[in-house]
């Protein structure tokens, strides 16, 4: 077969359709991983003349941006960094601005990141959260803006456990994290650019900031042009030289807006012009309407090739309850519509990464020769509606030069995945003339890129609905969900309310700096408290003291799971549940107590703006609501029944709601804790037996109580976001 050739098609990007505005870029560069990305950016930061701008979803002040060692004379710490290049150069500015984050992600930020930007004697580095977004949603761009005359737009944070090489080394020395915790390898693309186009992305990180604060920076009257300035990294290649640059956006709908869904076109009209191959790399691979549409182009005579390139395992319970189960189901349908063999879902395998994978966080899409998308939008609802985002695009419009350096790319990606050089990528394609066919051509044993079949347990399938809130297809009115929730008026007397106020802040800050710098977090564990357990079990008093425990253990955010095993393990079955239920019981009430005497804006300090909007609008309908609640890990306990006690919702519901929910769990949790350590104790096949039973049993209570609450949420009205 002949390798592909050109088309004439109608010009794709369209301002005011699938793009915000297009301008020339006289260089780009596609920077692959964190590595190549980071080094970039230390270079050119350290050039920065009057203003340098990072927008992201998360910003780590302890991120080293070249672990090996910068040898420039300046910190290696991200922060540190900021603060010498802000002394250095007089009249220099940064700002920074992150996303004011919900509960939900709370363990995995920095600590006090916005004390630690702020508090070091910096007047000219402006560091704020920006909480603005809709319900549900994020500030997900990853933006940096160099002088207006350098922009970086792509998927990588500016944030711990982003910094890799192309290699991705299994046990790379220098892959680790602040704290010197070693993470998975990570796969990732960001874009480099300059030019008119990076004052298109000055104009946006302004937009942003102004949102955020209030404050309007005024632009740079007219980019520096001195070579001598240029802060272009010397060592870095361009891929293309005066091309027509693009940026798309989506921006939620707000009181001021009908919203931006630039980048949700430019998939649809993409999707829809390829003609020989469609190659996409996404983190997720979960969005049902652009999935319906890949399935439709599929079904035709003339099915372009179409390759998605994706993690093998989502991390944690809430992405392989949410993303993981989507994409079953997404793959599913496009496995059904692929009538020529002219689908692929890939994985990027390493010989030696057993129980993790590569973490592919890329988001990259590539259209034949003729279209190249870098960005920060996942192939989910959620960035094609809810989220901030930012890609960048560029297409051929005919000319070979672009045609060729997005070929390049396109080998480039591909050659890393699957262990070969880019020129073989290149000669496989001219050899096979089609994407698939000479993607099988290198696959190899060791590493390269392995087909994922992903199929959702019966489990999982069951109790996705309840939590298709995570990634919606819509948004809902705020007002709509705050309004019979959020008192207009605050109950308590004002000096009541800042007292309470100041000692939370107080207590939040000891608890802060007793986790951070005293041995306490070793204590939360589940030897650790059984340990503690025993010594009490024999006391008189040991059920008060084991309730107080409980009700103290939620105050200090003490995860319930770990309190109730531990009661499992030293207090046995029979007195284990009686302790572990009437000491849900009791901190639940103490802490729902609690939230009553907090006002809205104290109590969206502690959550966050979207966590406290959305715990509330599931409480809205009280008793169900709130046992489907339990079943959502929003965050810790504490939080989630204060946010409850701050709503109109009453007690009376609160307590029936929350037994019912974390009582099954509660004693199957206990029951099973018991048999395990009888096993053992004393390993039998009347003990493996009961585990079995019991893990039966767990999930067979998950299920019936994920569809009676659904069932009951519908025939209450309960409608998803």
């Amino acid at each position: 077969m002949k390798p592909e050739e050109p088309h004439q098609a109608q010009a794709l990007l369209e301002p005011g359709r699938n793009c915000w505005q297009i301008a020339q870029a006289d260089h780009v560069a596609v920077l692959i991983d964190g590595d190549a990305y980071f080094s970039a950016l230390r270079s050119a930061i350290a050039k920065a003349r009057h203003s340098v701008f990072i927008v992201g979803w998360d910003i780590d002040s302890r991120l080293c941006l070249q672990p090996a060692g910068a040898n420039d004379g300046l910190p290696e710490a991200l922060g540190d960094f900021l603060r010498a290049v802000l002394a250095r150069q007089r009249g220099l500015h940064i700002y920074v601005l992150n996303w004011d984050y919900t509960l939900l992600f709370a363990l995995d930020r920095e600590w006090l990141s916005s004390l630690k930007l702020n508090w070091q004697g910096q007047r000219r580095l402006h560091f704020r959260l920006d909480a603005h977004p809709v319900l549900g949603g994020s500030h997900h761009q990853k933006v940096v803006v160099i002088d207006d005359r350098l922009a970086f737009v792509g998927g990588i944070d500016l944030t711990h456990s982003r910094w890799d090489t192309p290699a991705h080394d299994c046990d790379h020395e220098l892959r680790c994290n602040a704290d010197g915790s070693p993470y998975q390898p990570f796969h990732d693309v960001q874009a480099m650019f300059d030019g008119p186009a990076a004052r298109i992305a000055a104009q946006l990180v302004r937009d942003r900031w102004h949102n955020a604060t209030g404050v309007r920076v005024p632009m740079w009257p007219a980019p520096l042009t001195s070579a001598d300035n240029n802060p272009w990294p010397a060592d870095v290649e361009p891929d293309f030289e005066r091309v027509q640059l693009a940026v798309s956006r989506t921006e939620p709908p707000t009181d001021q807006s009908t919203g931006v869904r630039e980048i949700r076109q430019l998939y649809d009209d993409v999707i829809a012009q390829a003609q020989h191959s469609l190659y996409f790399e996404n983190q997720y691979f979960s969005s049902g309407p652009i999935a319906e549409q890949l399935a439709q182009r599929l079904n035709a005579d003339a099915a372009p090739d179409i390759v998605v390139v994706s993690r093998r395992v989502n991390n944690g319970w809430l992405e392989r309850m949410t993303m993981g189960v989507q994409r079953a189901r997404v793959h599913a349908l496009m496995k059904q519509a692929d009538q020529h063999n002219r689908y692929r879902l890939y994985s990027p395998e390493m010989p030696d990464l057993d129980e993790t994978c590569i973490n592919v966080h890329a988001k990259v899409v590539i259209a034949d020769d003729d279209f190249l998308s870098i960005g920060s939008a996942n192939i989910n609802n959620r960035s094609m509606v809810m989220d901030t985002e930012c890609n960048i695009a560029i297409e051929a419009r005919g000319r070979a030069d672009i045609r060729a350096g997005i070929a390049r790319v396109r080998a480039k990606l591909l050659g890393e995945h699957l262990d070969c050089e880019p020129d073989e990528v290149q000669t496989a394609m001219a050899e096979q003339g089609r994407l698939i066919p000479a993607i099988e051509a290198l696959q190899k044993d060791g590493r390269t890129l392995k087909p994922l079949d992903p199929v959702a347990r019966p489990e999982d399938e069951a109790m996705v609905p309840a939590l298709s809130v995570l990634d919606p297809e819509r948004i809902v009115p705020t007002d709509q969900l705050v309004s019979q929730l959020v008192p207009h008026a605050a109950k308590r007397p004002l000096r009541s309310r800042l007292m309470l106020i100041a000692g939370v802040a107080l207590v939040c800050l000891a608890l802060a700096a007793l986790w951070r710098w005293t041995p306490l977090a070793q204590y939360v564990d589940p030897q650790a408290l059984s340990r503690l357990a025993a010594r009490i079990r024999d006391m008189p008093l040991s059920p008060l003291i084991v309730i107080l425990a409980y009700v103290l253990g939620t105050v200090l955010m003490f995860p319930h799971s770990v309190l109730v095993i531990a009661t499992g393990l030293v207090f046995g079955p029979v007195l284990g549940i009686a302790y572990a239920l009437g000491g849900t019981a009791a901190s639940a009430a103490f802490t729902f107590w609690m939230g009553t005497w907090l006002p809205r804006d104290a109590l969206r300090r502690i959550a966050g703006q979207r966590a406290n909007r959305l715990s509330m609008k599931l409480a809205r309908r009280g008793i169900i609501s709130v046992a489907l609640l339990r079943q959502i890990p929003l965050g810790p306990v504490v939080i989630v029944n204060l946010i409850c006690g701050a709503s109109h919702l009453s007690l009376r519901d609160f307590m029936i709601g929350t037994m019912i929910g974390m009582t099954p769990g509660s004693i199957i949790t206990v029951l099973f804790v018991h048999h395990f350590a009888e096993a053992v104790r004393h390993p039998s096949t009347g003990t493996f037996g009961a585990l079995i039973g019991l893990a039966a049993l767990l999930i067979g209570v998950a299920v019936f109580a994920s569809r009676l609450l659904r069932r009951a949420g519908e025939h209450r009205g309960m409608e998803p976001a």
